[in-house]
């Protein structure tokens, strides 16, 4: 047997997880090329040596109210490697632990606990701190509109602080390309807000291209709250920090991405008899596992058997926009939101992409009543701990980390990848 070792269960033990294969299968495991694992020392250098402005020692001075935003569980970024190093700095600066408020950026994802908050941010911050998550339905405050006609309702503990400082992860993100930088501000906006980021603009579903609306909106959100230092962590396969930078994202997030786009390159399975995708480190959830871990698995032959691996320690998880048991009651609303919010420019392509989307051979009721039309297989969902059977093929690709992996597939395929993940949206 050859053995294939992965991690599972994302903040929830991050377990080891083998899969054996037969010795006569060819199994092909597709792990980015990442530098190795930060030390303390390394993230305290990057933090001395920010890019774009000066160090948060310095920014820091005469503040009184520091917000640090983090992101919440559903993003794999291990807050509490970097927290302590950035509570010494605002020590230097003046400024207590005890003074300083930490906020879970949710989003639109539902409320977080005390623990989900302390598993982000690490036992010296959660001792020392006060924690707050987002509620993206209460205590907010209008504080402008964007060039895109965005409103902007901001959490009013992130509008009352007089410092911000975001920490946050760079990985592949349908509606941006990637997400990370700016994007760490949607986390602490009200629905509205949200929802006009969400259904105003075209998302980049395949394309992994950040010149782009939504990104352009985000970046005067972050611009119109403060939100102008951010540190920024990219992982290996095991949700170990490689890379670091920090600084105003407006500087260094290009350069990131491009190192985000060669690090994590993989090719698409191709006629691969077996096509495993492990939605580890971002696996908390059915609801986040489907449109960032499957990514693999739509590229695959017709013929293929597609297996997900994911723990959802958390079951099915929440998102208030993309409610993952899609109710058919709720369409109306749902389509009346959307096409309320687009923009006129915006609109017209969305309607022909998806009625493209339903004649296409690819997908929907028409495809199972053409003759000689073939149609891929399901995707079998396993979830790591129960026993499983053999698999009847010899030519295996493995996606170790699948959120992570940015897939080098033709303009065409990514355009199909698009419409099927809008179908899980």
């Amino acid at each position: 047997m050859s053995d294939t070792n992965l991690r599972t269960a994302a903040w929830y033990g991050d377990r080891p997880l083998n899969l054996s294969f037969p010795n006569d299968w060819r199994v092909t495991t597709l792990r980015p090329d990442t530098p190795a694992p930060l030390s303390d020392a390394a993230i305290v250098e990057a933090l001395e040596r920010p890019i774009g402005q000066h160090t948060i020692r310095e920014l820091a001075r005469g503040k009184s109210r520091p917000i640090v935003i983090v992101d919440d569980l559903t993003r794999p970024t291990p807050a509490g490697r970097v927290l302590p190093f950035v509570l010494r700095q605002l020590e230097d600066a003046g400024i207590s632990s005890n003074a300083v408020t930490i906020m879970m950026a949710t989003g639109a994802h539902g409320p977080a606990s005390r623990d989900a908050i302390e598993k982000k941010v690490g036992p010296q911050a959660a001792r020392l701190c006060r924690l707050l998550a987002h509620d993206h339905t209460q205590n907010l405050v209008k504080v402008g509109r964007t060039s895109y006609g965005t409103p902007v309702l901001l959490n009013r503990e992130v509008r009352d602080g007089d410092f911000l400082v975001g920490i946050g992860g760079i990985y592949p993100q349908h509606s941006a390309g990637f997400g990370g930088g700016s994007k760490l501000a949607l986390g602490v906006l009200g629905t509205r807000s949200i929802s006009a980021l969400h259904y105003r603009h075209p998302s980049m579903h395949g394309s992994y291209e950040i010149e782009n609306d939504f990104r352009g909106d985000v970046d005067e959100i972050a611009r119109l709250i403060g939100l102008e230092t951010t540190i920024s962590l990219q992982l290996d396969c095991n949700r170990a920090p490689v890379r670091l930078v920090s600084g105003d994202h407006t500087s260094y997030y290009r350069d990131e991405v491009s190192f985000a786009k060669k690090a994590y390159r993989a090719p698409p399975p191709g006629a691969a008899d077996v096509v495993i995708s492990n939605a580890y480190p971002i696996d908390v959830s059915l609801t986040f596992m489907r449109s960032k871990g499957i990514i693999p698995l739509l590229y695959t032959g017709s013929g293929a058997s597609r297996i997900m691996i994911s723990a959802c320690p958390e079951g099915v998880g929440h998102h208030a926009l993309f409610p993952f048991m899609n109710l058919p009651r709720f369409a109306r609303q749902r389509h009346l939101a959307r096409v309320a919010l687009n923009t006129p420019g915006v609109l017209p392509r969305k309607i022909m992409g998806r009625v493209a989307r339903r004649i296409s051979p690819q997908r929907g009721r028409e495809e199972g009543s053409g003759a000689g039309v073939e149609r891929r297989n399901p995707i079998w969902l396993y979830p790591p701990g129960r026993e499983a059977g053999s698999l009847p093929a010899d030519d295996v690709i493995v996606y170790p980390c699948a959120p992570l992996h940015v897939i080098d597939a033709p303009a065409a395929m990514g355009g199909r990848v698009s419409g099927e993940v809008a179908a899980l949206e």
